[in-house]
């Protein structure tokens, strides 16, 4: 959690006996501080926070339950897991101790080597947690600083994913589906990176061979993702090479066609498309969300997977609450009308 060789644990109890016997099982691996009550266990959680606490029940004043509900209601030490060493062996009070947000529940008297490996299984999924958020930082910022270059600001890649799971979630997808989605969709358009800054920040139309130049940041994007075995890189990896693949077959880089288009692409591809419409950019104003509607409907079954454009269109009122949330705070200079009205570059 904090990054330290050798991880930190506070041991709660007011008994020192059982302290001694937790320090007797953990201080060979371990770094040890203890409280023998609730108030110092708080404070001592707060300015240390420890990667794990081993916390009693019952204790004069505040119950461990008490102490571990406080713990998880502070932002600063709401992630430390907890978990509960008790005499209470009831299933009741150990079902209370989850509800209360422990991660385990021990019973006294220990077992040394069930102590070390609930510990380490708990610390390993720590690791885990920080590892994955870490990953997801990782693919958002990469997101803003494709849109960056694009002179978009990182409200853009925000929406897209907003619009993303929503619409995943109302096409069918499980919520964990959804959610990987909502975390690779500001991926889609990292390819931009590799398109030259004449091409990419051109202020007047495109010529033919420029479009060609940028018709490859698909590729692009795809070769800086990579082949993973994640499946959120997976599915990064398939919205960046797809996303401009059109239902007719029109599209780029492929010409995929229909059901030949991954959904995740034709799902960002729809979203992609109707924010660039309906947000300014320094090449266009942005169009009035009727007018972006109006388009969809008629690029339906051509641009746009038909079957997802009437999904899309009942959960307008969430869109638009999103749009609202995510708004750019300022209006970018005069257009220049780079792009075709139904293109997103």
């Amino acid at each position: 959690m904090n990054g330290r060789a050798t991880k930190t644990l506070l041991l709660v109890d007011d008994e020192p006996a059982n302290l001694h016997v937790l320090r007797q099982i953990l201080q060979d691996n371990y770094r040890l501080i203890f409280a023998r009550d609730g108030q110092k266990a708080l404070e001592l959680s707060r300015e240390t926070v420890p990667d794990l606490i081993l916390l009693d029940v019952m204790m004069p004043g505040q119950s461990g339950y008490e102490i571990c509900q406080a713990l998880k209601q502070d932002p600063h030490t709401g992630k430390i897991p907890v978990i509960f060493v008790t005499a209470m062996s009831d299933s009741l009070d150990e079902a209370h101790g989850f509800d209360v947000g422990a991660v385990d529940y021990i019973t006294k008297p220990v077992n040394p080597a069930i102590v070390r490996a609930r510990i380490a299984t708990h610390l390993t999924l720590v690791r885990t947690d920080e590892l994955e958020e870490t990953r997801l930082q990782i693919i958002q910022r990469l997101g803003r600083a494709a849109e960056y270059r694009d002179n978009e600001t990182g409200r853009h890649v925000i929406r897209i994913s907003h619009f993303s799971k929503l619409l995943a979630a109302a096409a069918g997808f499980s919520a964990h589906d959804a959610d990987e989605l909502f975390h690779a969709a500001p991926m889609h358009d990292i390819g931009k990176i590799g398109v030259p800054d004449k091409v990419l920040l051109k202020p007047g139309p495109l010529n033919d061979e420029e479009w060609i130049i940028m018709r490859r940041h698909p590729q692009i994007g795809a070769e800086i993702i990579g082949q993973h075995t994640s499946p959120l890189l997976q599915m990064a990896y398939t919205i960046a090479l797809t996303h401009h693949e059109k239902w007719d077959g029109s599209g780029y880089p492929y010409k995929l066609k229909g059901e030949q288009i991954p959904m995740v692409g034709r799902i960002v591809a729809l979203v992609d498309v109707f924010d660039a419409l309906t947000t300014a950019r320094p090449y266009k104003h942005a169009w009035p969300v009727e007018e972006a509607v109006a388009l969809l409907q008629r690029e339906s079954g051509r641009h746009f997977d038909p079957n997802l454009v009437p999904i899309f269109l009942d959960l307008m009122p969430e869109i638009g609450n999103i749009m609202q949330e995510w708004a750019e705070d300022c209006a970018p200079a005069e257009p220049t009308n780079r792009i075709e009205a139904c293109d997103s570059v």
